[in-house]
This record gives structure tokens, sequence and C-alpha cells, in this order.
């Protein structure tokens, strides 16, 4: 979905063990399938200068969040910290082959929301 957006959009993660690498060969496959390709993404470590350059910062999980948390400085950089699906966390495919499509289709469908609450917010 192209809307235009001057965004910029990463990702990150908080353990270093994968740093490098690129994702998973399934979250590859299930994205091909929906039309796009991260094949080349390559994972990074979440370093505390993106509070600096970023304005949201989502999380996928309460780990995360209290990982990220534990970097930041002031107010300012935790009130950048949200869990991307609200109250809820997204599940780890990683153990089990048949979640990574719905796992897909639950973030394409939350990325689809925060755009539009963008969209309406600046209207």
């Amino acid at each position: 979905m192209d809307q235009q957006l001057n965004w910029v959009v990463e990702s990150a993660g908080t353990g270093d063990w994968h740093i490098g690498e690129a994702p998973d060969h399934r979250a590859i496959a299930v994205a091909k399938k929906y039309g796009i390709d991260i094949s080349s993404q390559r994972a990074q470590h979440f370093k505390p200068q993106f509070f600096a350059e970023y304005d949201l910062i989502f999380v996928m999980d309460r780990q995360n969040y209290a990982d990220v948390c534990a970097q930041a400085i002031d107010k300012s950089d935790l009130n950048k910290v949200k869990l991307f699906l609200g109250d809820d966390i997204v599940p780890d495919p990683y153990f089990d082959d048949n979640l990574f499509d719905p796992v897909f289709q639950m973030i394409d469908q939350r990325c689809a929301e925060v755009m539009a609450s963008f969209i309406k917010s600046k209207k």
C-alpha cells in the first residue's frame, strides 16, 4: 500500500545474536507471497541513539518493550516506545511454520491502521 508517506521504517532486535543475518527463510517466503521482498534486509541491534533518530519505536512483545525502555535516557525517549498491537503482543512464529502467514497478516493489518490513523490526524 503506497500512501506517499515520507517515513523511514527500520527494524532492530534487542538481542545481538542475529546481527548481519537475513530474515528467516519462512518470513522471506511469506512476504514474497504478498509482493514484498525482504530478502536483502539484515538484522541490526537496537541502539540508544535510535531514540533521537525516530519519532516512534514499536516493539512486538513485553520483553522487547522492557529491553528498549531500559535504554531510554529520559521520559521523552520512553514516550516513543509502544507495543505494536496496543495491549497485545505479536506472536513469535519461529517454532511453528503455520504461524508465519497469520503473523504477517496481523502485522500488515496493524501497519494499515497506523497509516490510516496518521493520515486522518493530518486532515
